[in-house]
């Protein structure tokens, strides 16, 4: 019985002992074989905080998507005209941001480099004329749109007069189509005006066979006959100096001329001035660029958009005979030197006016 007794005495003193080694062994075990089969007990213990950002994410930006569609969804069927105009709003704000980042980059590239912008590719410096014309327009509405509650009178201005307003990343379809007709009505307003100015210089050119190509040149027009290159350049001189030369302009007939490159004329004569010399300034520089370029490289939107800056109705014009007007645009264009410009700037009317295809 007492050995008994201190059997058992002696096996709880070494139990004691004994089993917490054991124990711990064993934990130490089981997480080792944890770890080695690759399987975590929680997978909290091993995602990082950068993981669970990302799908914080992720999960955010597909929640977003749906509610996005559903929404989309909503006013399409319910308010189907205001869906409309709120899709186009929403496209036009991306592609202005679009052309803001491509003009971002394009002056970038200008900076590093130190490049001119008459040494940039054409299609770059359209991008930057068109983006700056664009920002212009934009910047007007920025700022009626500064005092405070005045947003909602913007956007109410903006419905009501969106041809004066917006530009035309926010125009439908047929909106571009009709406001480029009412643009191109406005400066066709000014072409008998500026032809009659012509007739009236006629006695003040001094050599007689400049006046007898300015009257020919004048009548072809008046009777609805499209002038032929030679008849525009045979009077290059007659743009360099007195009386059309750039400096010799009157300040109506340089009124009529902005009007007839969509250029606003109720700025002081000096300013027109400028204004037209630089303006005609661009467009020199374009055609050099595209004539390099070469005019079968561009689209049949390219090639349109820039007939109608050039003075040619384009929207109602196929596209072969745009591109036969831009190459006789082109030939007169390249053949003018930088104080023959004036006649650059006329050619919007002489070219134009009775082209085959335009509308009167």
């Amino acid at each position: 019985m007492a050995l008994s007794r201190a059997l058992w005495a002696r096996a709880a003193v070494w139990g004691s002992a004994v089993t917490p080694g054991l124990y711990v062994t064993r934990r130490l075990q089981l997480g080792r074989s944890g770890l080695a089969g690759g399987t975590p007990r929680s997978a909290k213990l091993h995602l990082s905080p950068r993981a669970d950002m990302k799908n914080l994410i992720s999960y955010v930006v597909t929640k977003t998507k749906v509610i996005n569609g559903k929404y989309h969804r909503f006013l399409g069927r319910h308010f189907p005209r205001f869906y409309v105009l709120y899709t186009i709003f929403m496209k036009g704000l991306q592609m202005l941001w679009a052309d803001a980042k491509k003009a971002r980059r394009i002056k970038t590239n200008m900076w590093k480099h130190n490049i001119k912008f008459h040494q940039l590719s054409y299609r770059e410096m359209e991008h930057l004329r068109q983006f700056r014309r664009d920002v212009t327009k934009c910047l007007f509405l920025g700022i009626i749109s500064i005092p405070p509650f005045a947003n909602y009178l913007v956007f109410l201005l903006m419905y009501l007069f969106p041809r004066q307003l917006l530009i035309r990343h926010f125009w439908t379809p047929k909106q571009q189509i009709d406001f480029l007709d009412i643009y191109h009505a406005l400066r066709k307003q000014s072409h008998p005006e500026i032809l009659y100015y012509l007739e009236r210089v006629i006695p003040l050119i001094s050599d007689a066979g400049l006046r007898w190509h300015m009257t020919e040149l004048c009548t072809k027009i008046q009777h609805g006959t499209h002038p032929a290159i030679h008849d525009i350049l045979a009077l290059r001189n007659c743009f360099s100096n007195y009386p059309l030369g750039m400096n010799q302009l009157h300040a109506w007939q340089m009124k009529a001329l902005s009007r007839a490159m969509l250029l606003t004329p109720y700025l002081p004569p000096l300013l027109l001035r400028h204004r037209l010399k630089t303006h005609t300034t661009v467009i020199h520089q374009l055609d050099k660029a595209l004539a390099k370029l070469g005019i079968g490289q561009l689209t049949a939107q390219e090639v349109k958009s820039a007939c109608y800056l050039r003075g040619l109705n384009s929207t109602h014009v196929a596209e072969e005979r745009c591109r036969t007007w831009l190459g006789e645009w082109l030939q007169i264009s390249c053949s003018l030197k930088e104080a023959e410009l004036s006649l650059l700037l006329h050619n919007v009317v002489l070219l134009s006016t009775n082209y085959i295809g335009t509308r009167r």
